[in-house]
């Protein structure tokens, strides 16, 4: 279900980075003009309106930006309460919603994390982050 949710809103912009999920890649695109990376996928850069992007590897760590706790949820998710969701500050700049795990007790802003890699589905994966131990 989660799967056909998202599939039917990938588009030539994002495809790069839902296939660069199931290698276990996070894929972003980088702005070959001004030098600055991207997030979310989109066809010219919101910078500079170049449209010279290619995609780059992300290290796939950063930190905490803004989280909540979803106490009800609705769909796929439904059965997975209470989780936090959160916006992510990745290392190269752009920052991305996710899907935070590990003890909630220990999530904080300005925390470090890296993307655990997580199938959803069959032949489907998600980027979620984790708390980086210190």
């Amino acid at each position: 279900m989660i799967k056909e949710l998202i599939e039917s809103g990938i588009d030539d912009e994002s495809k790069p980075f839902w296939n660069g999920l199931k290698e276990e890649k996070l894929l972003i695109q980088h702005c070959d003009d001004c030098n600055k990376y991207i997030f979310y996928p989109r066809s010219i850069c919101p910078h500079c309106f170049s449209n010279n992007i290619s995609w780059r590897n992300a290290k796939g760590t950063g930190k905490i930006y803004s989280f909540t706790i979803v106490h009800q949820a609705f769909g796929p998710f439904k059965n997975e309460t209470p989780f936090v969701v959160g916006v992510v500050e990745l290392d190269e700049g752009v920052r991305m919603m996710t899907r935070i795990i590990g003890d909630q007790e220990n999530i904080t802003i300005d925390k470090r994390v890296s993307v655990v890699f997580t199938k959803v589905e069959d032949n489907f994966v998600l980027p979620y982050c984790q708390i980086v131990s210190s």
